[in-house]
């Protein structure tokens, strides 16, 4: 079920498969290293990240489908889904380190000491600022259909291209755009259905949340540096018909990460759980399984 809370007089949302009791949002500040110590939850949690320009119902799937004995958080990022956008928002500011105080707040306030991460796209790029900022409260990690790479300038060329779109078509105008990038040939041929959610989803979304998440995206740190030092368990997912993050990019992360694991998810463009959820979930159990055992 879908749960809120607040931060900062801000509501954050968020997809919980297992909520403690049903009530209202309440405010909270993120908690002290101290506090995160005496925090308490299920063993095992997983917790997802979304991909741009979608929210945490692209995790529906997944929850549906909950490892036994997991619980399964996916929280919406400012001002996607049911989350409020920032207020009045400095472009200059911006950090996907923003995204990863919610998240932590969020772990705090469900008193969840550790998650394993599973983050797609932005929310890789989440999973990483995650990383840097509090690597005591991951598990494992998930990076999927993602890379450690900061934007090169064609790309962020690409961004102010996007920006401009936003700011000229709207949300309608990025999605019809994305779309067609997003998905795979096999799923854009056999599953039209696909097509359609992801459209309904991303125009569910502020227009002001799209625009601030393309400048975090933009703005964001290279990550490759932490790869090498990356300790806990760690799965990295690829598509073969991913033609915003090619295979052979996450094949390269995987090689750089100690003793992590990889899977191809077939017939699968860069919505990996989306497009191929079944296959999608027998990776990402077996995983878990593997590494998580009791």
């Amino acid at each position: 079920m879908r749960v809120g809370f607040r931060v900062r007089d801000r509501l954050v949302s968020c997809l919980d498969s297992a909520p403690a009791r049903s009530e209202p949002a309440q405010d909270v500040t993120a908690a002290t290293p101290a506090d995160a110590s005496q925090a308490f939850g299920p063993r095992n949690v997983l917790l997802f990240l979304h991909a741009f320009p979608l929210n945490a119902s692209m995790w529906e799937a997944q929850l549906g489908s909950t490892p036994p004995g997991w619980r399964v958080l996916a929280p919406d990022m400012r001002g996607c889904g049911g989350s409020e956008p920032d207020d009045r928002p400095d472009s200059t500011t911006l950090s996907l380190d923003d995204y990863a105080h919610d998240v932590l707040a969020l772990l705090d306030h469900l008193r969840v000491a550790r998650v394993v991460v599973a983050g797609l796209s932005m929310g890789g790029y989440t999973a990483f600022a995650l990383l840097r900022l509090a690597p005591e409260r991951i598990a494992g990690l998930v990076l999927c259909n993602t890379k450690a790479e900061a934007d090169s300038e064609e790309a962020k060329s690409g961004r102010r291209d996007m920006l401009r779109l936003l700011d000229r078509e709207g949300i309608t105008g990025v999605a019809s755009t994305l779309t067609p990038r997003l998905l795979g040939v096999t799923t854009r041929a056999a599953r039209p259905q696909v097509d359609q959610s992801v459209r309904a989803m991303a125009v569910r979304n502020a227009a002001d949340g799209l625009r601030a998440a393309i400048t975090r995206m933009m703005n964001r740190a290279d990550s490759t540096c932490l790869l090498p030092n990356i300790k806990c368990p760690t799965l990295v997912v690829v598509s073969d018909e991913d033609v915003v993050t090619p295979a052979d990019q996450g094949l390269a992360m995987q090689r750089a990460i100690p003793a992590s694991e990889l899977a191809m998810i077939g017939r699968a463009g860069h919505l990996s759980s989306l497009e191929q959820p079944d296959r999608f979930a027998g990776a990402l159990h077996r995983f878990l399984a593997a590494r998580f055992r009791d």
